[in-house]
This record gives structure tokens, C-alpha cells and sequence, in this order.
């Protein structure tokens, strides 16, 4: 062969080679259908969704009606009410409701609901509002609570408490409201 055949052949190597460098890569694969994708992300927004939703708590309704006392309140005297009104930091006014919790049963306590009842000098039905009883930590540098099962009342045990009230109503008689335990956790 001569020269000028190799050099032909060579560039029609090279330029067969080159060709190759810049055509688009061969499928290996079929891809995936846009309809498939489209399916597949449905079902999982579907999922996602049904266990949002099958997860939620229901919200606790607070009864605003008189439950029945504790079985154990006999046990738990609340005594030595004092009340208090503070402003918060966004303006709002706060209520506190001070006193002490005595265990005179057998029973260690580890939590204690009371409902507390806001009475009016109308006819109106009365706020009652159900919270967790609040034991006093400490009050210096300010007072700080916690919760009952944080320091349980052992038999015998005398504790301040605190219970707050962001809002109470406008018709409220201003005398001291009525305290009842509706539930005591026991040990």
C-alpha cells in the first residue's frame, strides 16, 4: 500500500473514531416512563398522607362541666389559697393561683389534675378549667414549678403549689375559685 492510502484509511480511522467520540451513547437500558413516575409519586404522597394523618392525636376536650373528686382527694387537702396577677412579656395578664398540698393518706403521689371553678354573680355557667397541679421548685431568683411526678408527695409530705391561668373570665366575681382533685396518680 502506498502513502497515500495509509494516510487515507488512517484518517478515515480517525475521523470513524472521532464520529464515535461525539455520537450519543447507545441506550443499555430502556428508560423508566414519565407515567410511572408520575404514579409511583401519588402513591407516595397517599402514604405520606395517611399516616399524617392515622398519626395525630386527637385533641383532649377539657370538660366544662364539674367532674366528680378523686377517690384519694380526701387525702390531698389543698389549703392556704392566695391569688396574684402579673403581666407577661407580650402584654397578656397572668393569674396565679398559690397554695399547698398536704398527703395525709398512705399513698405515694406522683400527679395530680384538679379542675378549677371561676364563678360569677350572673347566670352564666362558670369557667371551669381543668390543669396539672404545679409543685413550687424554688422562688428566688423567681418561682419555678414543676411537675408532681418530678418530686412526688410521699405520705406525709406538706408542698406549695402554683397554677397559672393565661385568661379568666371578665365576669369572674373576683372571690377566691373553687379547687377541686379529680385525679391523683398513685404509687
Amino acid at each position: 500500500m502506498s502513502e497515500l492510502e495509509e494516510s487515507r484509511s488512517g484518517m478515515q480511522g480517525e475521523q470513524g473514531r472521532a464520529g464515535q467520540i461525539f455520537a450519543p451513547e447507545p441506550k443499555e437500558r430502556g428508560e423508566f416512563p414519565m407515567a410511572a413516575w408520575s404514579v409511583a409519586a401519588l402513591i407516595a404522597v397517599v402514604l405520606v398522607g395517611t399516616i399524617f394523618f392515622l398519626g395525630r392525636k386527637k385533641p383532649v376536650a377539657t370538660p366544662n362541666t364539674l367532674l366528680p373528686a378523686d377517690a384519694y382527694a380526701a387525702s390531698l387537702p389543698l389549703t392556704q389559697f392566695a391569688m396574684s396577677e402579673s403581666e407577661n412579656l407580650t402584654g397578656g395578664k397572668l393569674t396565679y393561683l398559690d397554695g399547698h398540698i398536704g398527703n395525709t393518706g398512705e399513698r405515694t403521689v406522683d400527679a395530680v389534675t384538679v379542675q378549677v371553678v371561676f364563678r360569677n354573680d350572673v347566670l352564666f355557667a362558670p369557667q371551669i378549667d381543668t390543669v396539672p397541679l404545679m409543685l413550687i421548685r424554688m422562688k428566688e431568683p423567681y418561682i419555678d414549678t414543676e411537675p408532681v411526678s418530678a418530686a412526688p408527695l410521699k405520705p406525709g409530705d406538706d408542698r406549695e403549689f402554683r397554677l397559672t391561668f393565661e385568661t379568666v373570665p371578665e365576669n369572674w366575681n373576683q372571690e377566691m375559685p373553687e379547687v377541686r382533685v379529680i385525679h391523683a396518680g398513685l404509687r
